[in-house]
């Protein structure tokens, strides 16, 4: 899983006014939630926090929150909200994990090589694009790659032969076809 380290203060000033100077000002307002417990207002320097979001946008990542008094948080991504006008960030969420227990996590297949049946006529079908994988956050990889280029026709590979790291279980259905090469 990819980890990634931003820096934020603890946001003192709320209200429609303070959060539009705090905007005017090259920040971002960000809450933390953690299961329960009261939320943490957080502003974040736009350009930085724009940049990370980027480099992990679409993926799983964890991201440890260096917060100004000196704590950590490590967080997930919940939400992002962006001005449509300007295509510009207006507010991110953020929920705490503990990074000792194990969570769920949609994890994207990438596929390799060029199955053996497409020389024969064959047409390869890519059926799944994800798996549900199960595991402590820093265990789960970033994306399961799958070699497809020993697929002959009539060929397909299951979510339960992907070979997973240890301490990672798989949830989605074993028997699943994840990519098959058929008969034109």
């Amino acid at each position: 899983m990819i980890t990634k380290e931003i820096a934020t203060s603890v946001r003192e000033d709320f209200g429609k006014g303070p959060v539009r100077r705090m905007r005017a000002s090259g920040k971002t307002p960000g809450v933390v939630y953690s299961g329960g417990k009261e939320a943490l207002a957080l502003e974040f320097e736009t350009k930085v926090l724009f940049q990370e979001l980027l480099d992990i946008q679409g993926r799983n990542a964890v991201i440890t929150l260096k917060i100004s008094d000196g704590s950590e948080k490590s967080v997930l991504v919940k939400e992002i909200q962006t001005d449509p006008l300007k295509d510009s960030l207006f507010h991110a969420d953020f929920q705490e994990i503990d990074l000792q227990k194990p969570a769920r996590f949609n994890v994207p297949l990438t596929y390799r090589g060029k199955a053996k049946g497409e020389d024969l006529g064959g047409l390869t079908q890519y059926e799944k694009s994800t798996l549900v994988l199960e595991g402590k956050p820093l265990d789960i990889p970033d994306d399961c790659q799958i070699d497809v280029s020993g697929l002959a026709i009539g060929d397909k590979i299951t979510a339960g032969e992907i070979t997973l790291p240890d301490g990672v279980s798989l949830i989605s259905d074993p028997g699943m076809v994840c990519v098959s090469v058929i008969a034109p």
